[in-house]
């Protein structure tokens, strides 16, 4: 008669697998985060400031702008275009215009009216806020005699014509020194007459800037501007 042994099989029980720490994985995901933008902020799009009304209505003071880097690299620049550039009597600060003339063309300027290459310039951009013309003699605003644009140059104006300093005065801009074309307004903050100060140690100034900013916050951000496309 055959008997059956029982064999008992014992298994070593399985390790359980380690759970991932979560702030390991948020770390990776700044890091990623960081250096995507850092690279964005290099190459694709730089942040800007509008410091002045010299673009209005298209641009307001306290505008906060994203500007395309990459544009101009496949594509010359062209009239219309409003552009952020480097000042070139000052590198080191960053003005935005509008480009209105091209290299080799003839720019000139009558009782406030543009003239290019001899055509009269009627764009929807223009504003006027004065009604006196002042002579060629007072200022170069409203009387500018003929300039031709020079090589690898563009003659830039601000939209608020009687209210810019800019190729009218101190000449057109080199190719080199466009940074690149102005794209959305991402932010608006309408500027206070007379916001805190900064003085040191500048603590008690932290904390006046951000009641100032909560406090005006409702009235001042300019939520209807947010997202303008400056270039439809």
């Amino acid at each position: 008669m055959k008997t059956t042994q029982r064999v008992s099989v014992y298994t070593t029980p399985s390790r359980k697998k380690k759970a991932k720490i979560p702030w390991k994985e948020w770390l990776q995901i700044a890091l990623v985060a960081l250096i995507l933008a850092v690279l964005l902020r290099l190459f694709v799009l730089q942040s800007y400031r509008v410091n002045s009304g010299s673009m209005e209505d298209i641009l307001l003071e306290g505008d906060f702008i994203f500007v395309d880097l990459l544009v101009y690299e496949s594509s010359e620049p062209k009239i219309g275009d409003v552009i952020v550039f480097k000042y070139p009597n000052d590198p080191d600060r960053l003005f935005t215009k509008r480009i209105v003339a091209l290299p080799g063309q003839e720019v000139r300027i009558s009782s406030k009216l543009l003239f290019v290459d001899g055509i009269g310039i009627f764009d929807s951009w223009s504003k006027y806020v004065y009604q006196d013309t002042l002579s060629v003699d007072d200022s170069r605003r409203d009387n500018f005699e003929s300039y031709i644009v020079p090589p690898n140059s563009y003659f830039v104006m601000g939209d608020n014509r009687d209210d810019s300093r800019d190729s009218r005065f101190w000449g057109a801009v080199p190719r080199e020194n466009i940074k690149g074309r102005a794209w959305f307004v991402y932010w608006s903050w309408e500027p206070h007459p007379d916001p805190p100060g900064w003085e040191f140690p500048y603590v008690y100034n932290i904390v006046e800037w951000i009641g100032h900013a909560l406090y005006n916050f409702p009235t001042h951000v300019r939520w209807i501007r947010i997202g303008n496309n400056l270039h439809l």
